[in-house]
Formats: structure tokens, C-alpha cells, sequence
């Protein structure tokens, strides 16, 4: 998935990119609209967004997790949610706490979200991290960056498609680490020949190989 010192810069140059769109205009005219979503509103998912960055600051802080360190694709196969309908639990719990976190409007969102982001320090050994949410596993903190980057170019955009701007042009080596796993994903979830002809052969695609 890349070097770990690459890995680092691309998080946080995707995570600046994102924290421009959150402070497009376009983004406060639509906060209490829908999304492009399935129900989501634009605050909702600009707090889900947010909660990406949130996430990594709030790792780095705990203390050092104990529990089983575990590959990154393999995080992805131990997850429940994939697949998942709008109204399954842990998708309605996204949405609560997007809108948990945009609860005091965009201006304050995006003053948080740019706070996080200036004083997150990526500069140090690597080391596992976790998030509440997930199993009882933990990743190395490159994965984890992965995994938060992935969701940061995905819903930035969703954000963007939702307010009518462009999406974000994120670096080279930031699409091409999220695209691999999205890939990696979507083999496991499809299989290969279902994936090779989704992107090789129109005539012959399936109706979907998205990896979520």
C-alpha cells in the first residue's frame, strides 16, 4: 500500500483537501438538505467525514492497544457492516454520529475538523491503533491511515456530489492506495472474474463490483 512515510503525507494531504470542501459555501447552503446518500444529510455526512480525521487524533492519543494486531485486508474481511443496508444498526449509528458531530452548524465542524488536522503528529514509530467501533483487533498506524483515507476520498466525494461542486483532485498516490484496496475489497466480495470484467469488458460487466 506504499511506503509508511508516503502513506503518512498522502493522509494528510487528503485530509486538507477534505477539510477545504467542508468549508466550500456550497457545503453551508445545503448543510440541512439531503444528501446524495441514501438518508443522510448533508451535516451528516459532513460530520461523518470529519469523524475520519477525529478518528486517527483519537488513536494517537490512547494508549497502546493490546489487542491481536491483525493484517489490513484481513481487517476488512472481519468486519460486519460491508454490504450492509441504510437501515442496519451500525449504519444508522454512522448517521447519529455524523450528526452528533455537526450538531453546532458547519462553522464550528470545520474550526474542529482544521484544529485536528494542524495538531495531528503522524511523526512517530510505528505502532498499533484501533477504533471503538470496530472488533477486538487493532491495526499498525499505516493501515489505519489507509483505512481513514480510503473513507475520506470516498465521502469527500459523496459531499461534493451532494452540494453540486467538484470533487476534491486528491494526490496520485493517495487515489492509487484507496483504489487497491477498493479493489482488493471488491475480489474477495465479487471474485475475479466478476471484477476483471467490470473493468475490462462492458459488454460482459456485471451490474456492480463495489467493494462496500
Amino acid at each position: 500500500m506504499g511506503a509508511v512515510g508516503e502513506v503518512r503525507d498522502d493522509f494528510v494531504a487528503v485530509a486538507t483537501l477534505a477539510g477545504r470542501l467542508l468549508r466550500d459555501p456550497a457545503v453551508a447552503a445545503g448543510w440541512d438538505g439531503p444528501s446524495a446518500l441514501a438518508e443522510f444529510s448533508v451535516r451528516g455526512l459532513a460530520g461523518h467525514l470529519a469523524f475520519q480525521v477525529f478518528a486517527v487524533r483519537d488513536a494517537l492519543a490512547a494508549p497502546v492497544p493490546t489487542e491481536q494486531t491483525i493484517p489490513l485486508l484481513e481487517h476488512y474481511a472481519r468486519v460486519t457492516w460491508i454490504g450492509t443496508g441504510v437501515d442496519s444498526e451500525f449504519n444508522v449509528g454512522i448517521r447519529d454520529g455524523g450528526e452528533a458531530l455537526a450538531a453546532g452548524g458547519r462553522d464550528a465542524l470545520a474550526d474542529a475538523y482544521d484544529s485536528a488536522v494542524r495538531e495531528l503528529d503522524l511523526d512517530v514509530p510505528d505502532r498499533p491503533a484501533r477504533m471503538a467501533l470496530w472488533g477486538p483487533w487493532s491495526l499498525d498506524l499505516p493501515d489505519l491511515l489507509v483505512t481513514r483515507m480510503m473513507e475520506l476520498v470516498v465521502h469527500s466525494d459523496d459531499l461534493a456530489a451532494s452540494v453540486g461542486v467538484p470533487t476534491p483532485e486528491f494526490p496520485a498516490g493517495a487515489v492509487e492506495t484507496v483504489v487497491d484496496l477498493l479493489s482488493r475489497i471488491a475480489l474477495r466480495r465479487h471474485g475475479q472474474t466478476a471484477v476483471l470484467r467490470g473493468l475490462s469488458r462492458v459488454e460482459r460487466a456485471p451490474a456492480s463490483i463495489s467493494a462496500l
